[in-house]
């Protein structure tokens, strides 16, 4: 049977036999993966295709990585599944690491609480949140941020569409706007804008009559605010770096806890373990996932200052899952955390993200349909608009994404392809989260097939 009859098969069944609803098809037909290797991945007739997301940065160390996996061998050998009411040695010597080096950082004692997923996480973390706040369902949350689709980060996350279908579970958040920089008001410099959000944050607490503050109570309405450092899914878009010190003075003012998600940017994504850590402010909640396992294993988790999580307030049974701190990932994880250890990332991320940003500045001089490219670390953005370099073009961006799963690009005279994911606000933004691992020449490889793209994009309206 040929591969293309294969295929056809296989695409048959998944229309007959597969939910929907956790698929979204980046191109018609949907493209069928066969292998992975470092910053590749092939199909069934051996293409290469250059990825540069990286499963949304959940396989931030390279496709099959030999140390990772070699970890999750030796423990399907050793303890493969053992039941979460008794223990094993990599939970605990993984939590350990990580509250240790959040004590170290935000000079808080906690703990750390791990589940399958990060939505799950998030879950987890409005649980705790409500309980230390006796019960308060409101949070602050950001205009593009997004936190998951479970019922209650679904309540968090700006995009109407993720609740539209199932209404309101316990949570409500008040959005805020994010400090966008490209799209910031005329006249006013990127601190600037942080400065006048943070103001306009602040003023709802000038008055009671201004809905969130009981002046008389000291109470604020609102248990938490809800953050991604650098926005994920809204398009990798990067605060200014004063932002993030006014905002925690006003959370820190009125007693609202903050609730840092680095499901996406965590594990060295912008060249520090949590992206946090580039903003000088110290979170009450950090929520990780994805790259702990380099996508291997679904594990996530969160860490929570002691007065948040300990035992006495956080009994015993809280909250649970069958595969929450499973063997297989929490070994994974705990390898992953000695390989970060021994290496390092940071100084090898700022420098191939310089490199990549460089790349990318010089391909927008040659195209202004790139309105603005940004980045820090390896989170890098290129912002895809109509000639003018402002108004967002998502037709563009989609034909871009169509021509790199079809292959329709040629390096040293033979066919590959190029993987890519669109985020943004308008859905016109190409969010770059390769490999940590990458290599320069792939990098330039990369730049090069970004440039074919495009030109081939613009030919094909």
């Amino acid at each position: 049977m040929s591969t293309n009859h294969h295929n056809a098969d296989l695409l048959a069944d998944e229309a007959r036999y597969c939910s929907f609803g956790d698929t979204v098809h980046y191109c018609e037909p949907p493209k069928i993966f066969d292998r992975c290797e470092g910053s590749y991945l092939f199909d069934a007739e051996n293409t290469p295709f250059l990825d540069l997301q990286m499963w949304y940065s959940a396989v931030n160390f390279g496709y099959a990585n030999k140390r990772l996996n070699n970890a999750l061998k030796h423990q399907i050998d050793k303890l493969p599944q053992v039941a979460s009411q008794y223990l094993h040695r990599e939970k605990i010597e993984l939590a350990r690491i990580i509250a240790q080096d959040a004590e170290r950082k935000f000079g808080y004692p906690g703990r750390v609480h791990f589940n399958v997923g990060g939505a799950q996480a998030v879950e987890d973390s409005l649980k705790i949140v409500r309980n230390y706040t006796q019960g308060k369902s409101l949070m602050f949350a950001f205009e593009g941020g997004y936190h998951g689709r479970t019922l209650g980060a679904s309540a968090i996350t700006s995009s109407y569409r993720y609740r539209r279908r199932y209404g309101h579970f316990g949570e409500r958040a008040h959005f805020l706007p994010f400090p966008y920089p490209f799209r910031r008001p005329k006249g006013m410099t990127a601190e600037e804008y942080g400065e006048h959000l943070v103001a306009e944050f602040a003023r709802l607490f000038e008055t009671e009559y201004h809905g969130v503050w009981d002046p008389k109570a000291s109470e604020c309405e609102y248990a938490a605010f809800y953050i991604e450092p650098l926005q994920g899914t809204g398009g990798y878009i990067v605060p200014p770096p004063n932002y993030f010190t006014g905002l925690k003075k006003v959370l820190d003012q009125y007693g609202i806890l903050l609730v840092v998600d680095e499901i996406q940017m965590g594990f060295f994504r912008t060249g520090k373990l949590w992206s946090i850590e580039h903003f000088g402010v110290r979170p009450d909640i950090l929520v990780f996932g994805k790259a702990l396992t380099n996508g291997l294993n679904p594990l996530a988790g969160l860490w929570a200052r002691e007065e948040l999580i300990n035992p006495e307030i956080f009994p015993p049974g809280s909250t649970h899952s069958t595969f929450a701190s499973n063997p297989l990932g929490t070994a994974v994880g705990l390898e992953t955390m000695q390989m970060l250890a021994e290496t390092d990332y940071e100084s090898m991320v700022m420098a191939k993200g310089a490199h990549f940003l460089e790349g990318l500045k010089d391909l927008q001089k040659r195209h202004p349909e790139i309105g603005d490219v940004d980045g820090l670390g390896l989170a890098l953005r290129a912002e895809i608009c109509e000639a003018d370099g402002f108004t967002p073009n998502k037709a563009l961006v989609d034909r871009m994404e169509n021509i790199g799963l079809a292959a329709d690009l040629q390096h040293q005279g033979k066919k590959i392809g190029l993987v890519l994911d669109i985020g943004g606000y308008y859905k016109n933004v190409i969010t770059l989260a390769p490999s940590l691992h990458i290599s320069t020449e792939e990098i330039d490889l990369g730049l090069a097939l970004l440039d074919q793209l495009l030109g081939k994009a613009k030919q094909s309206v």
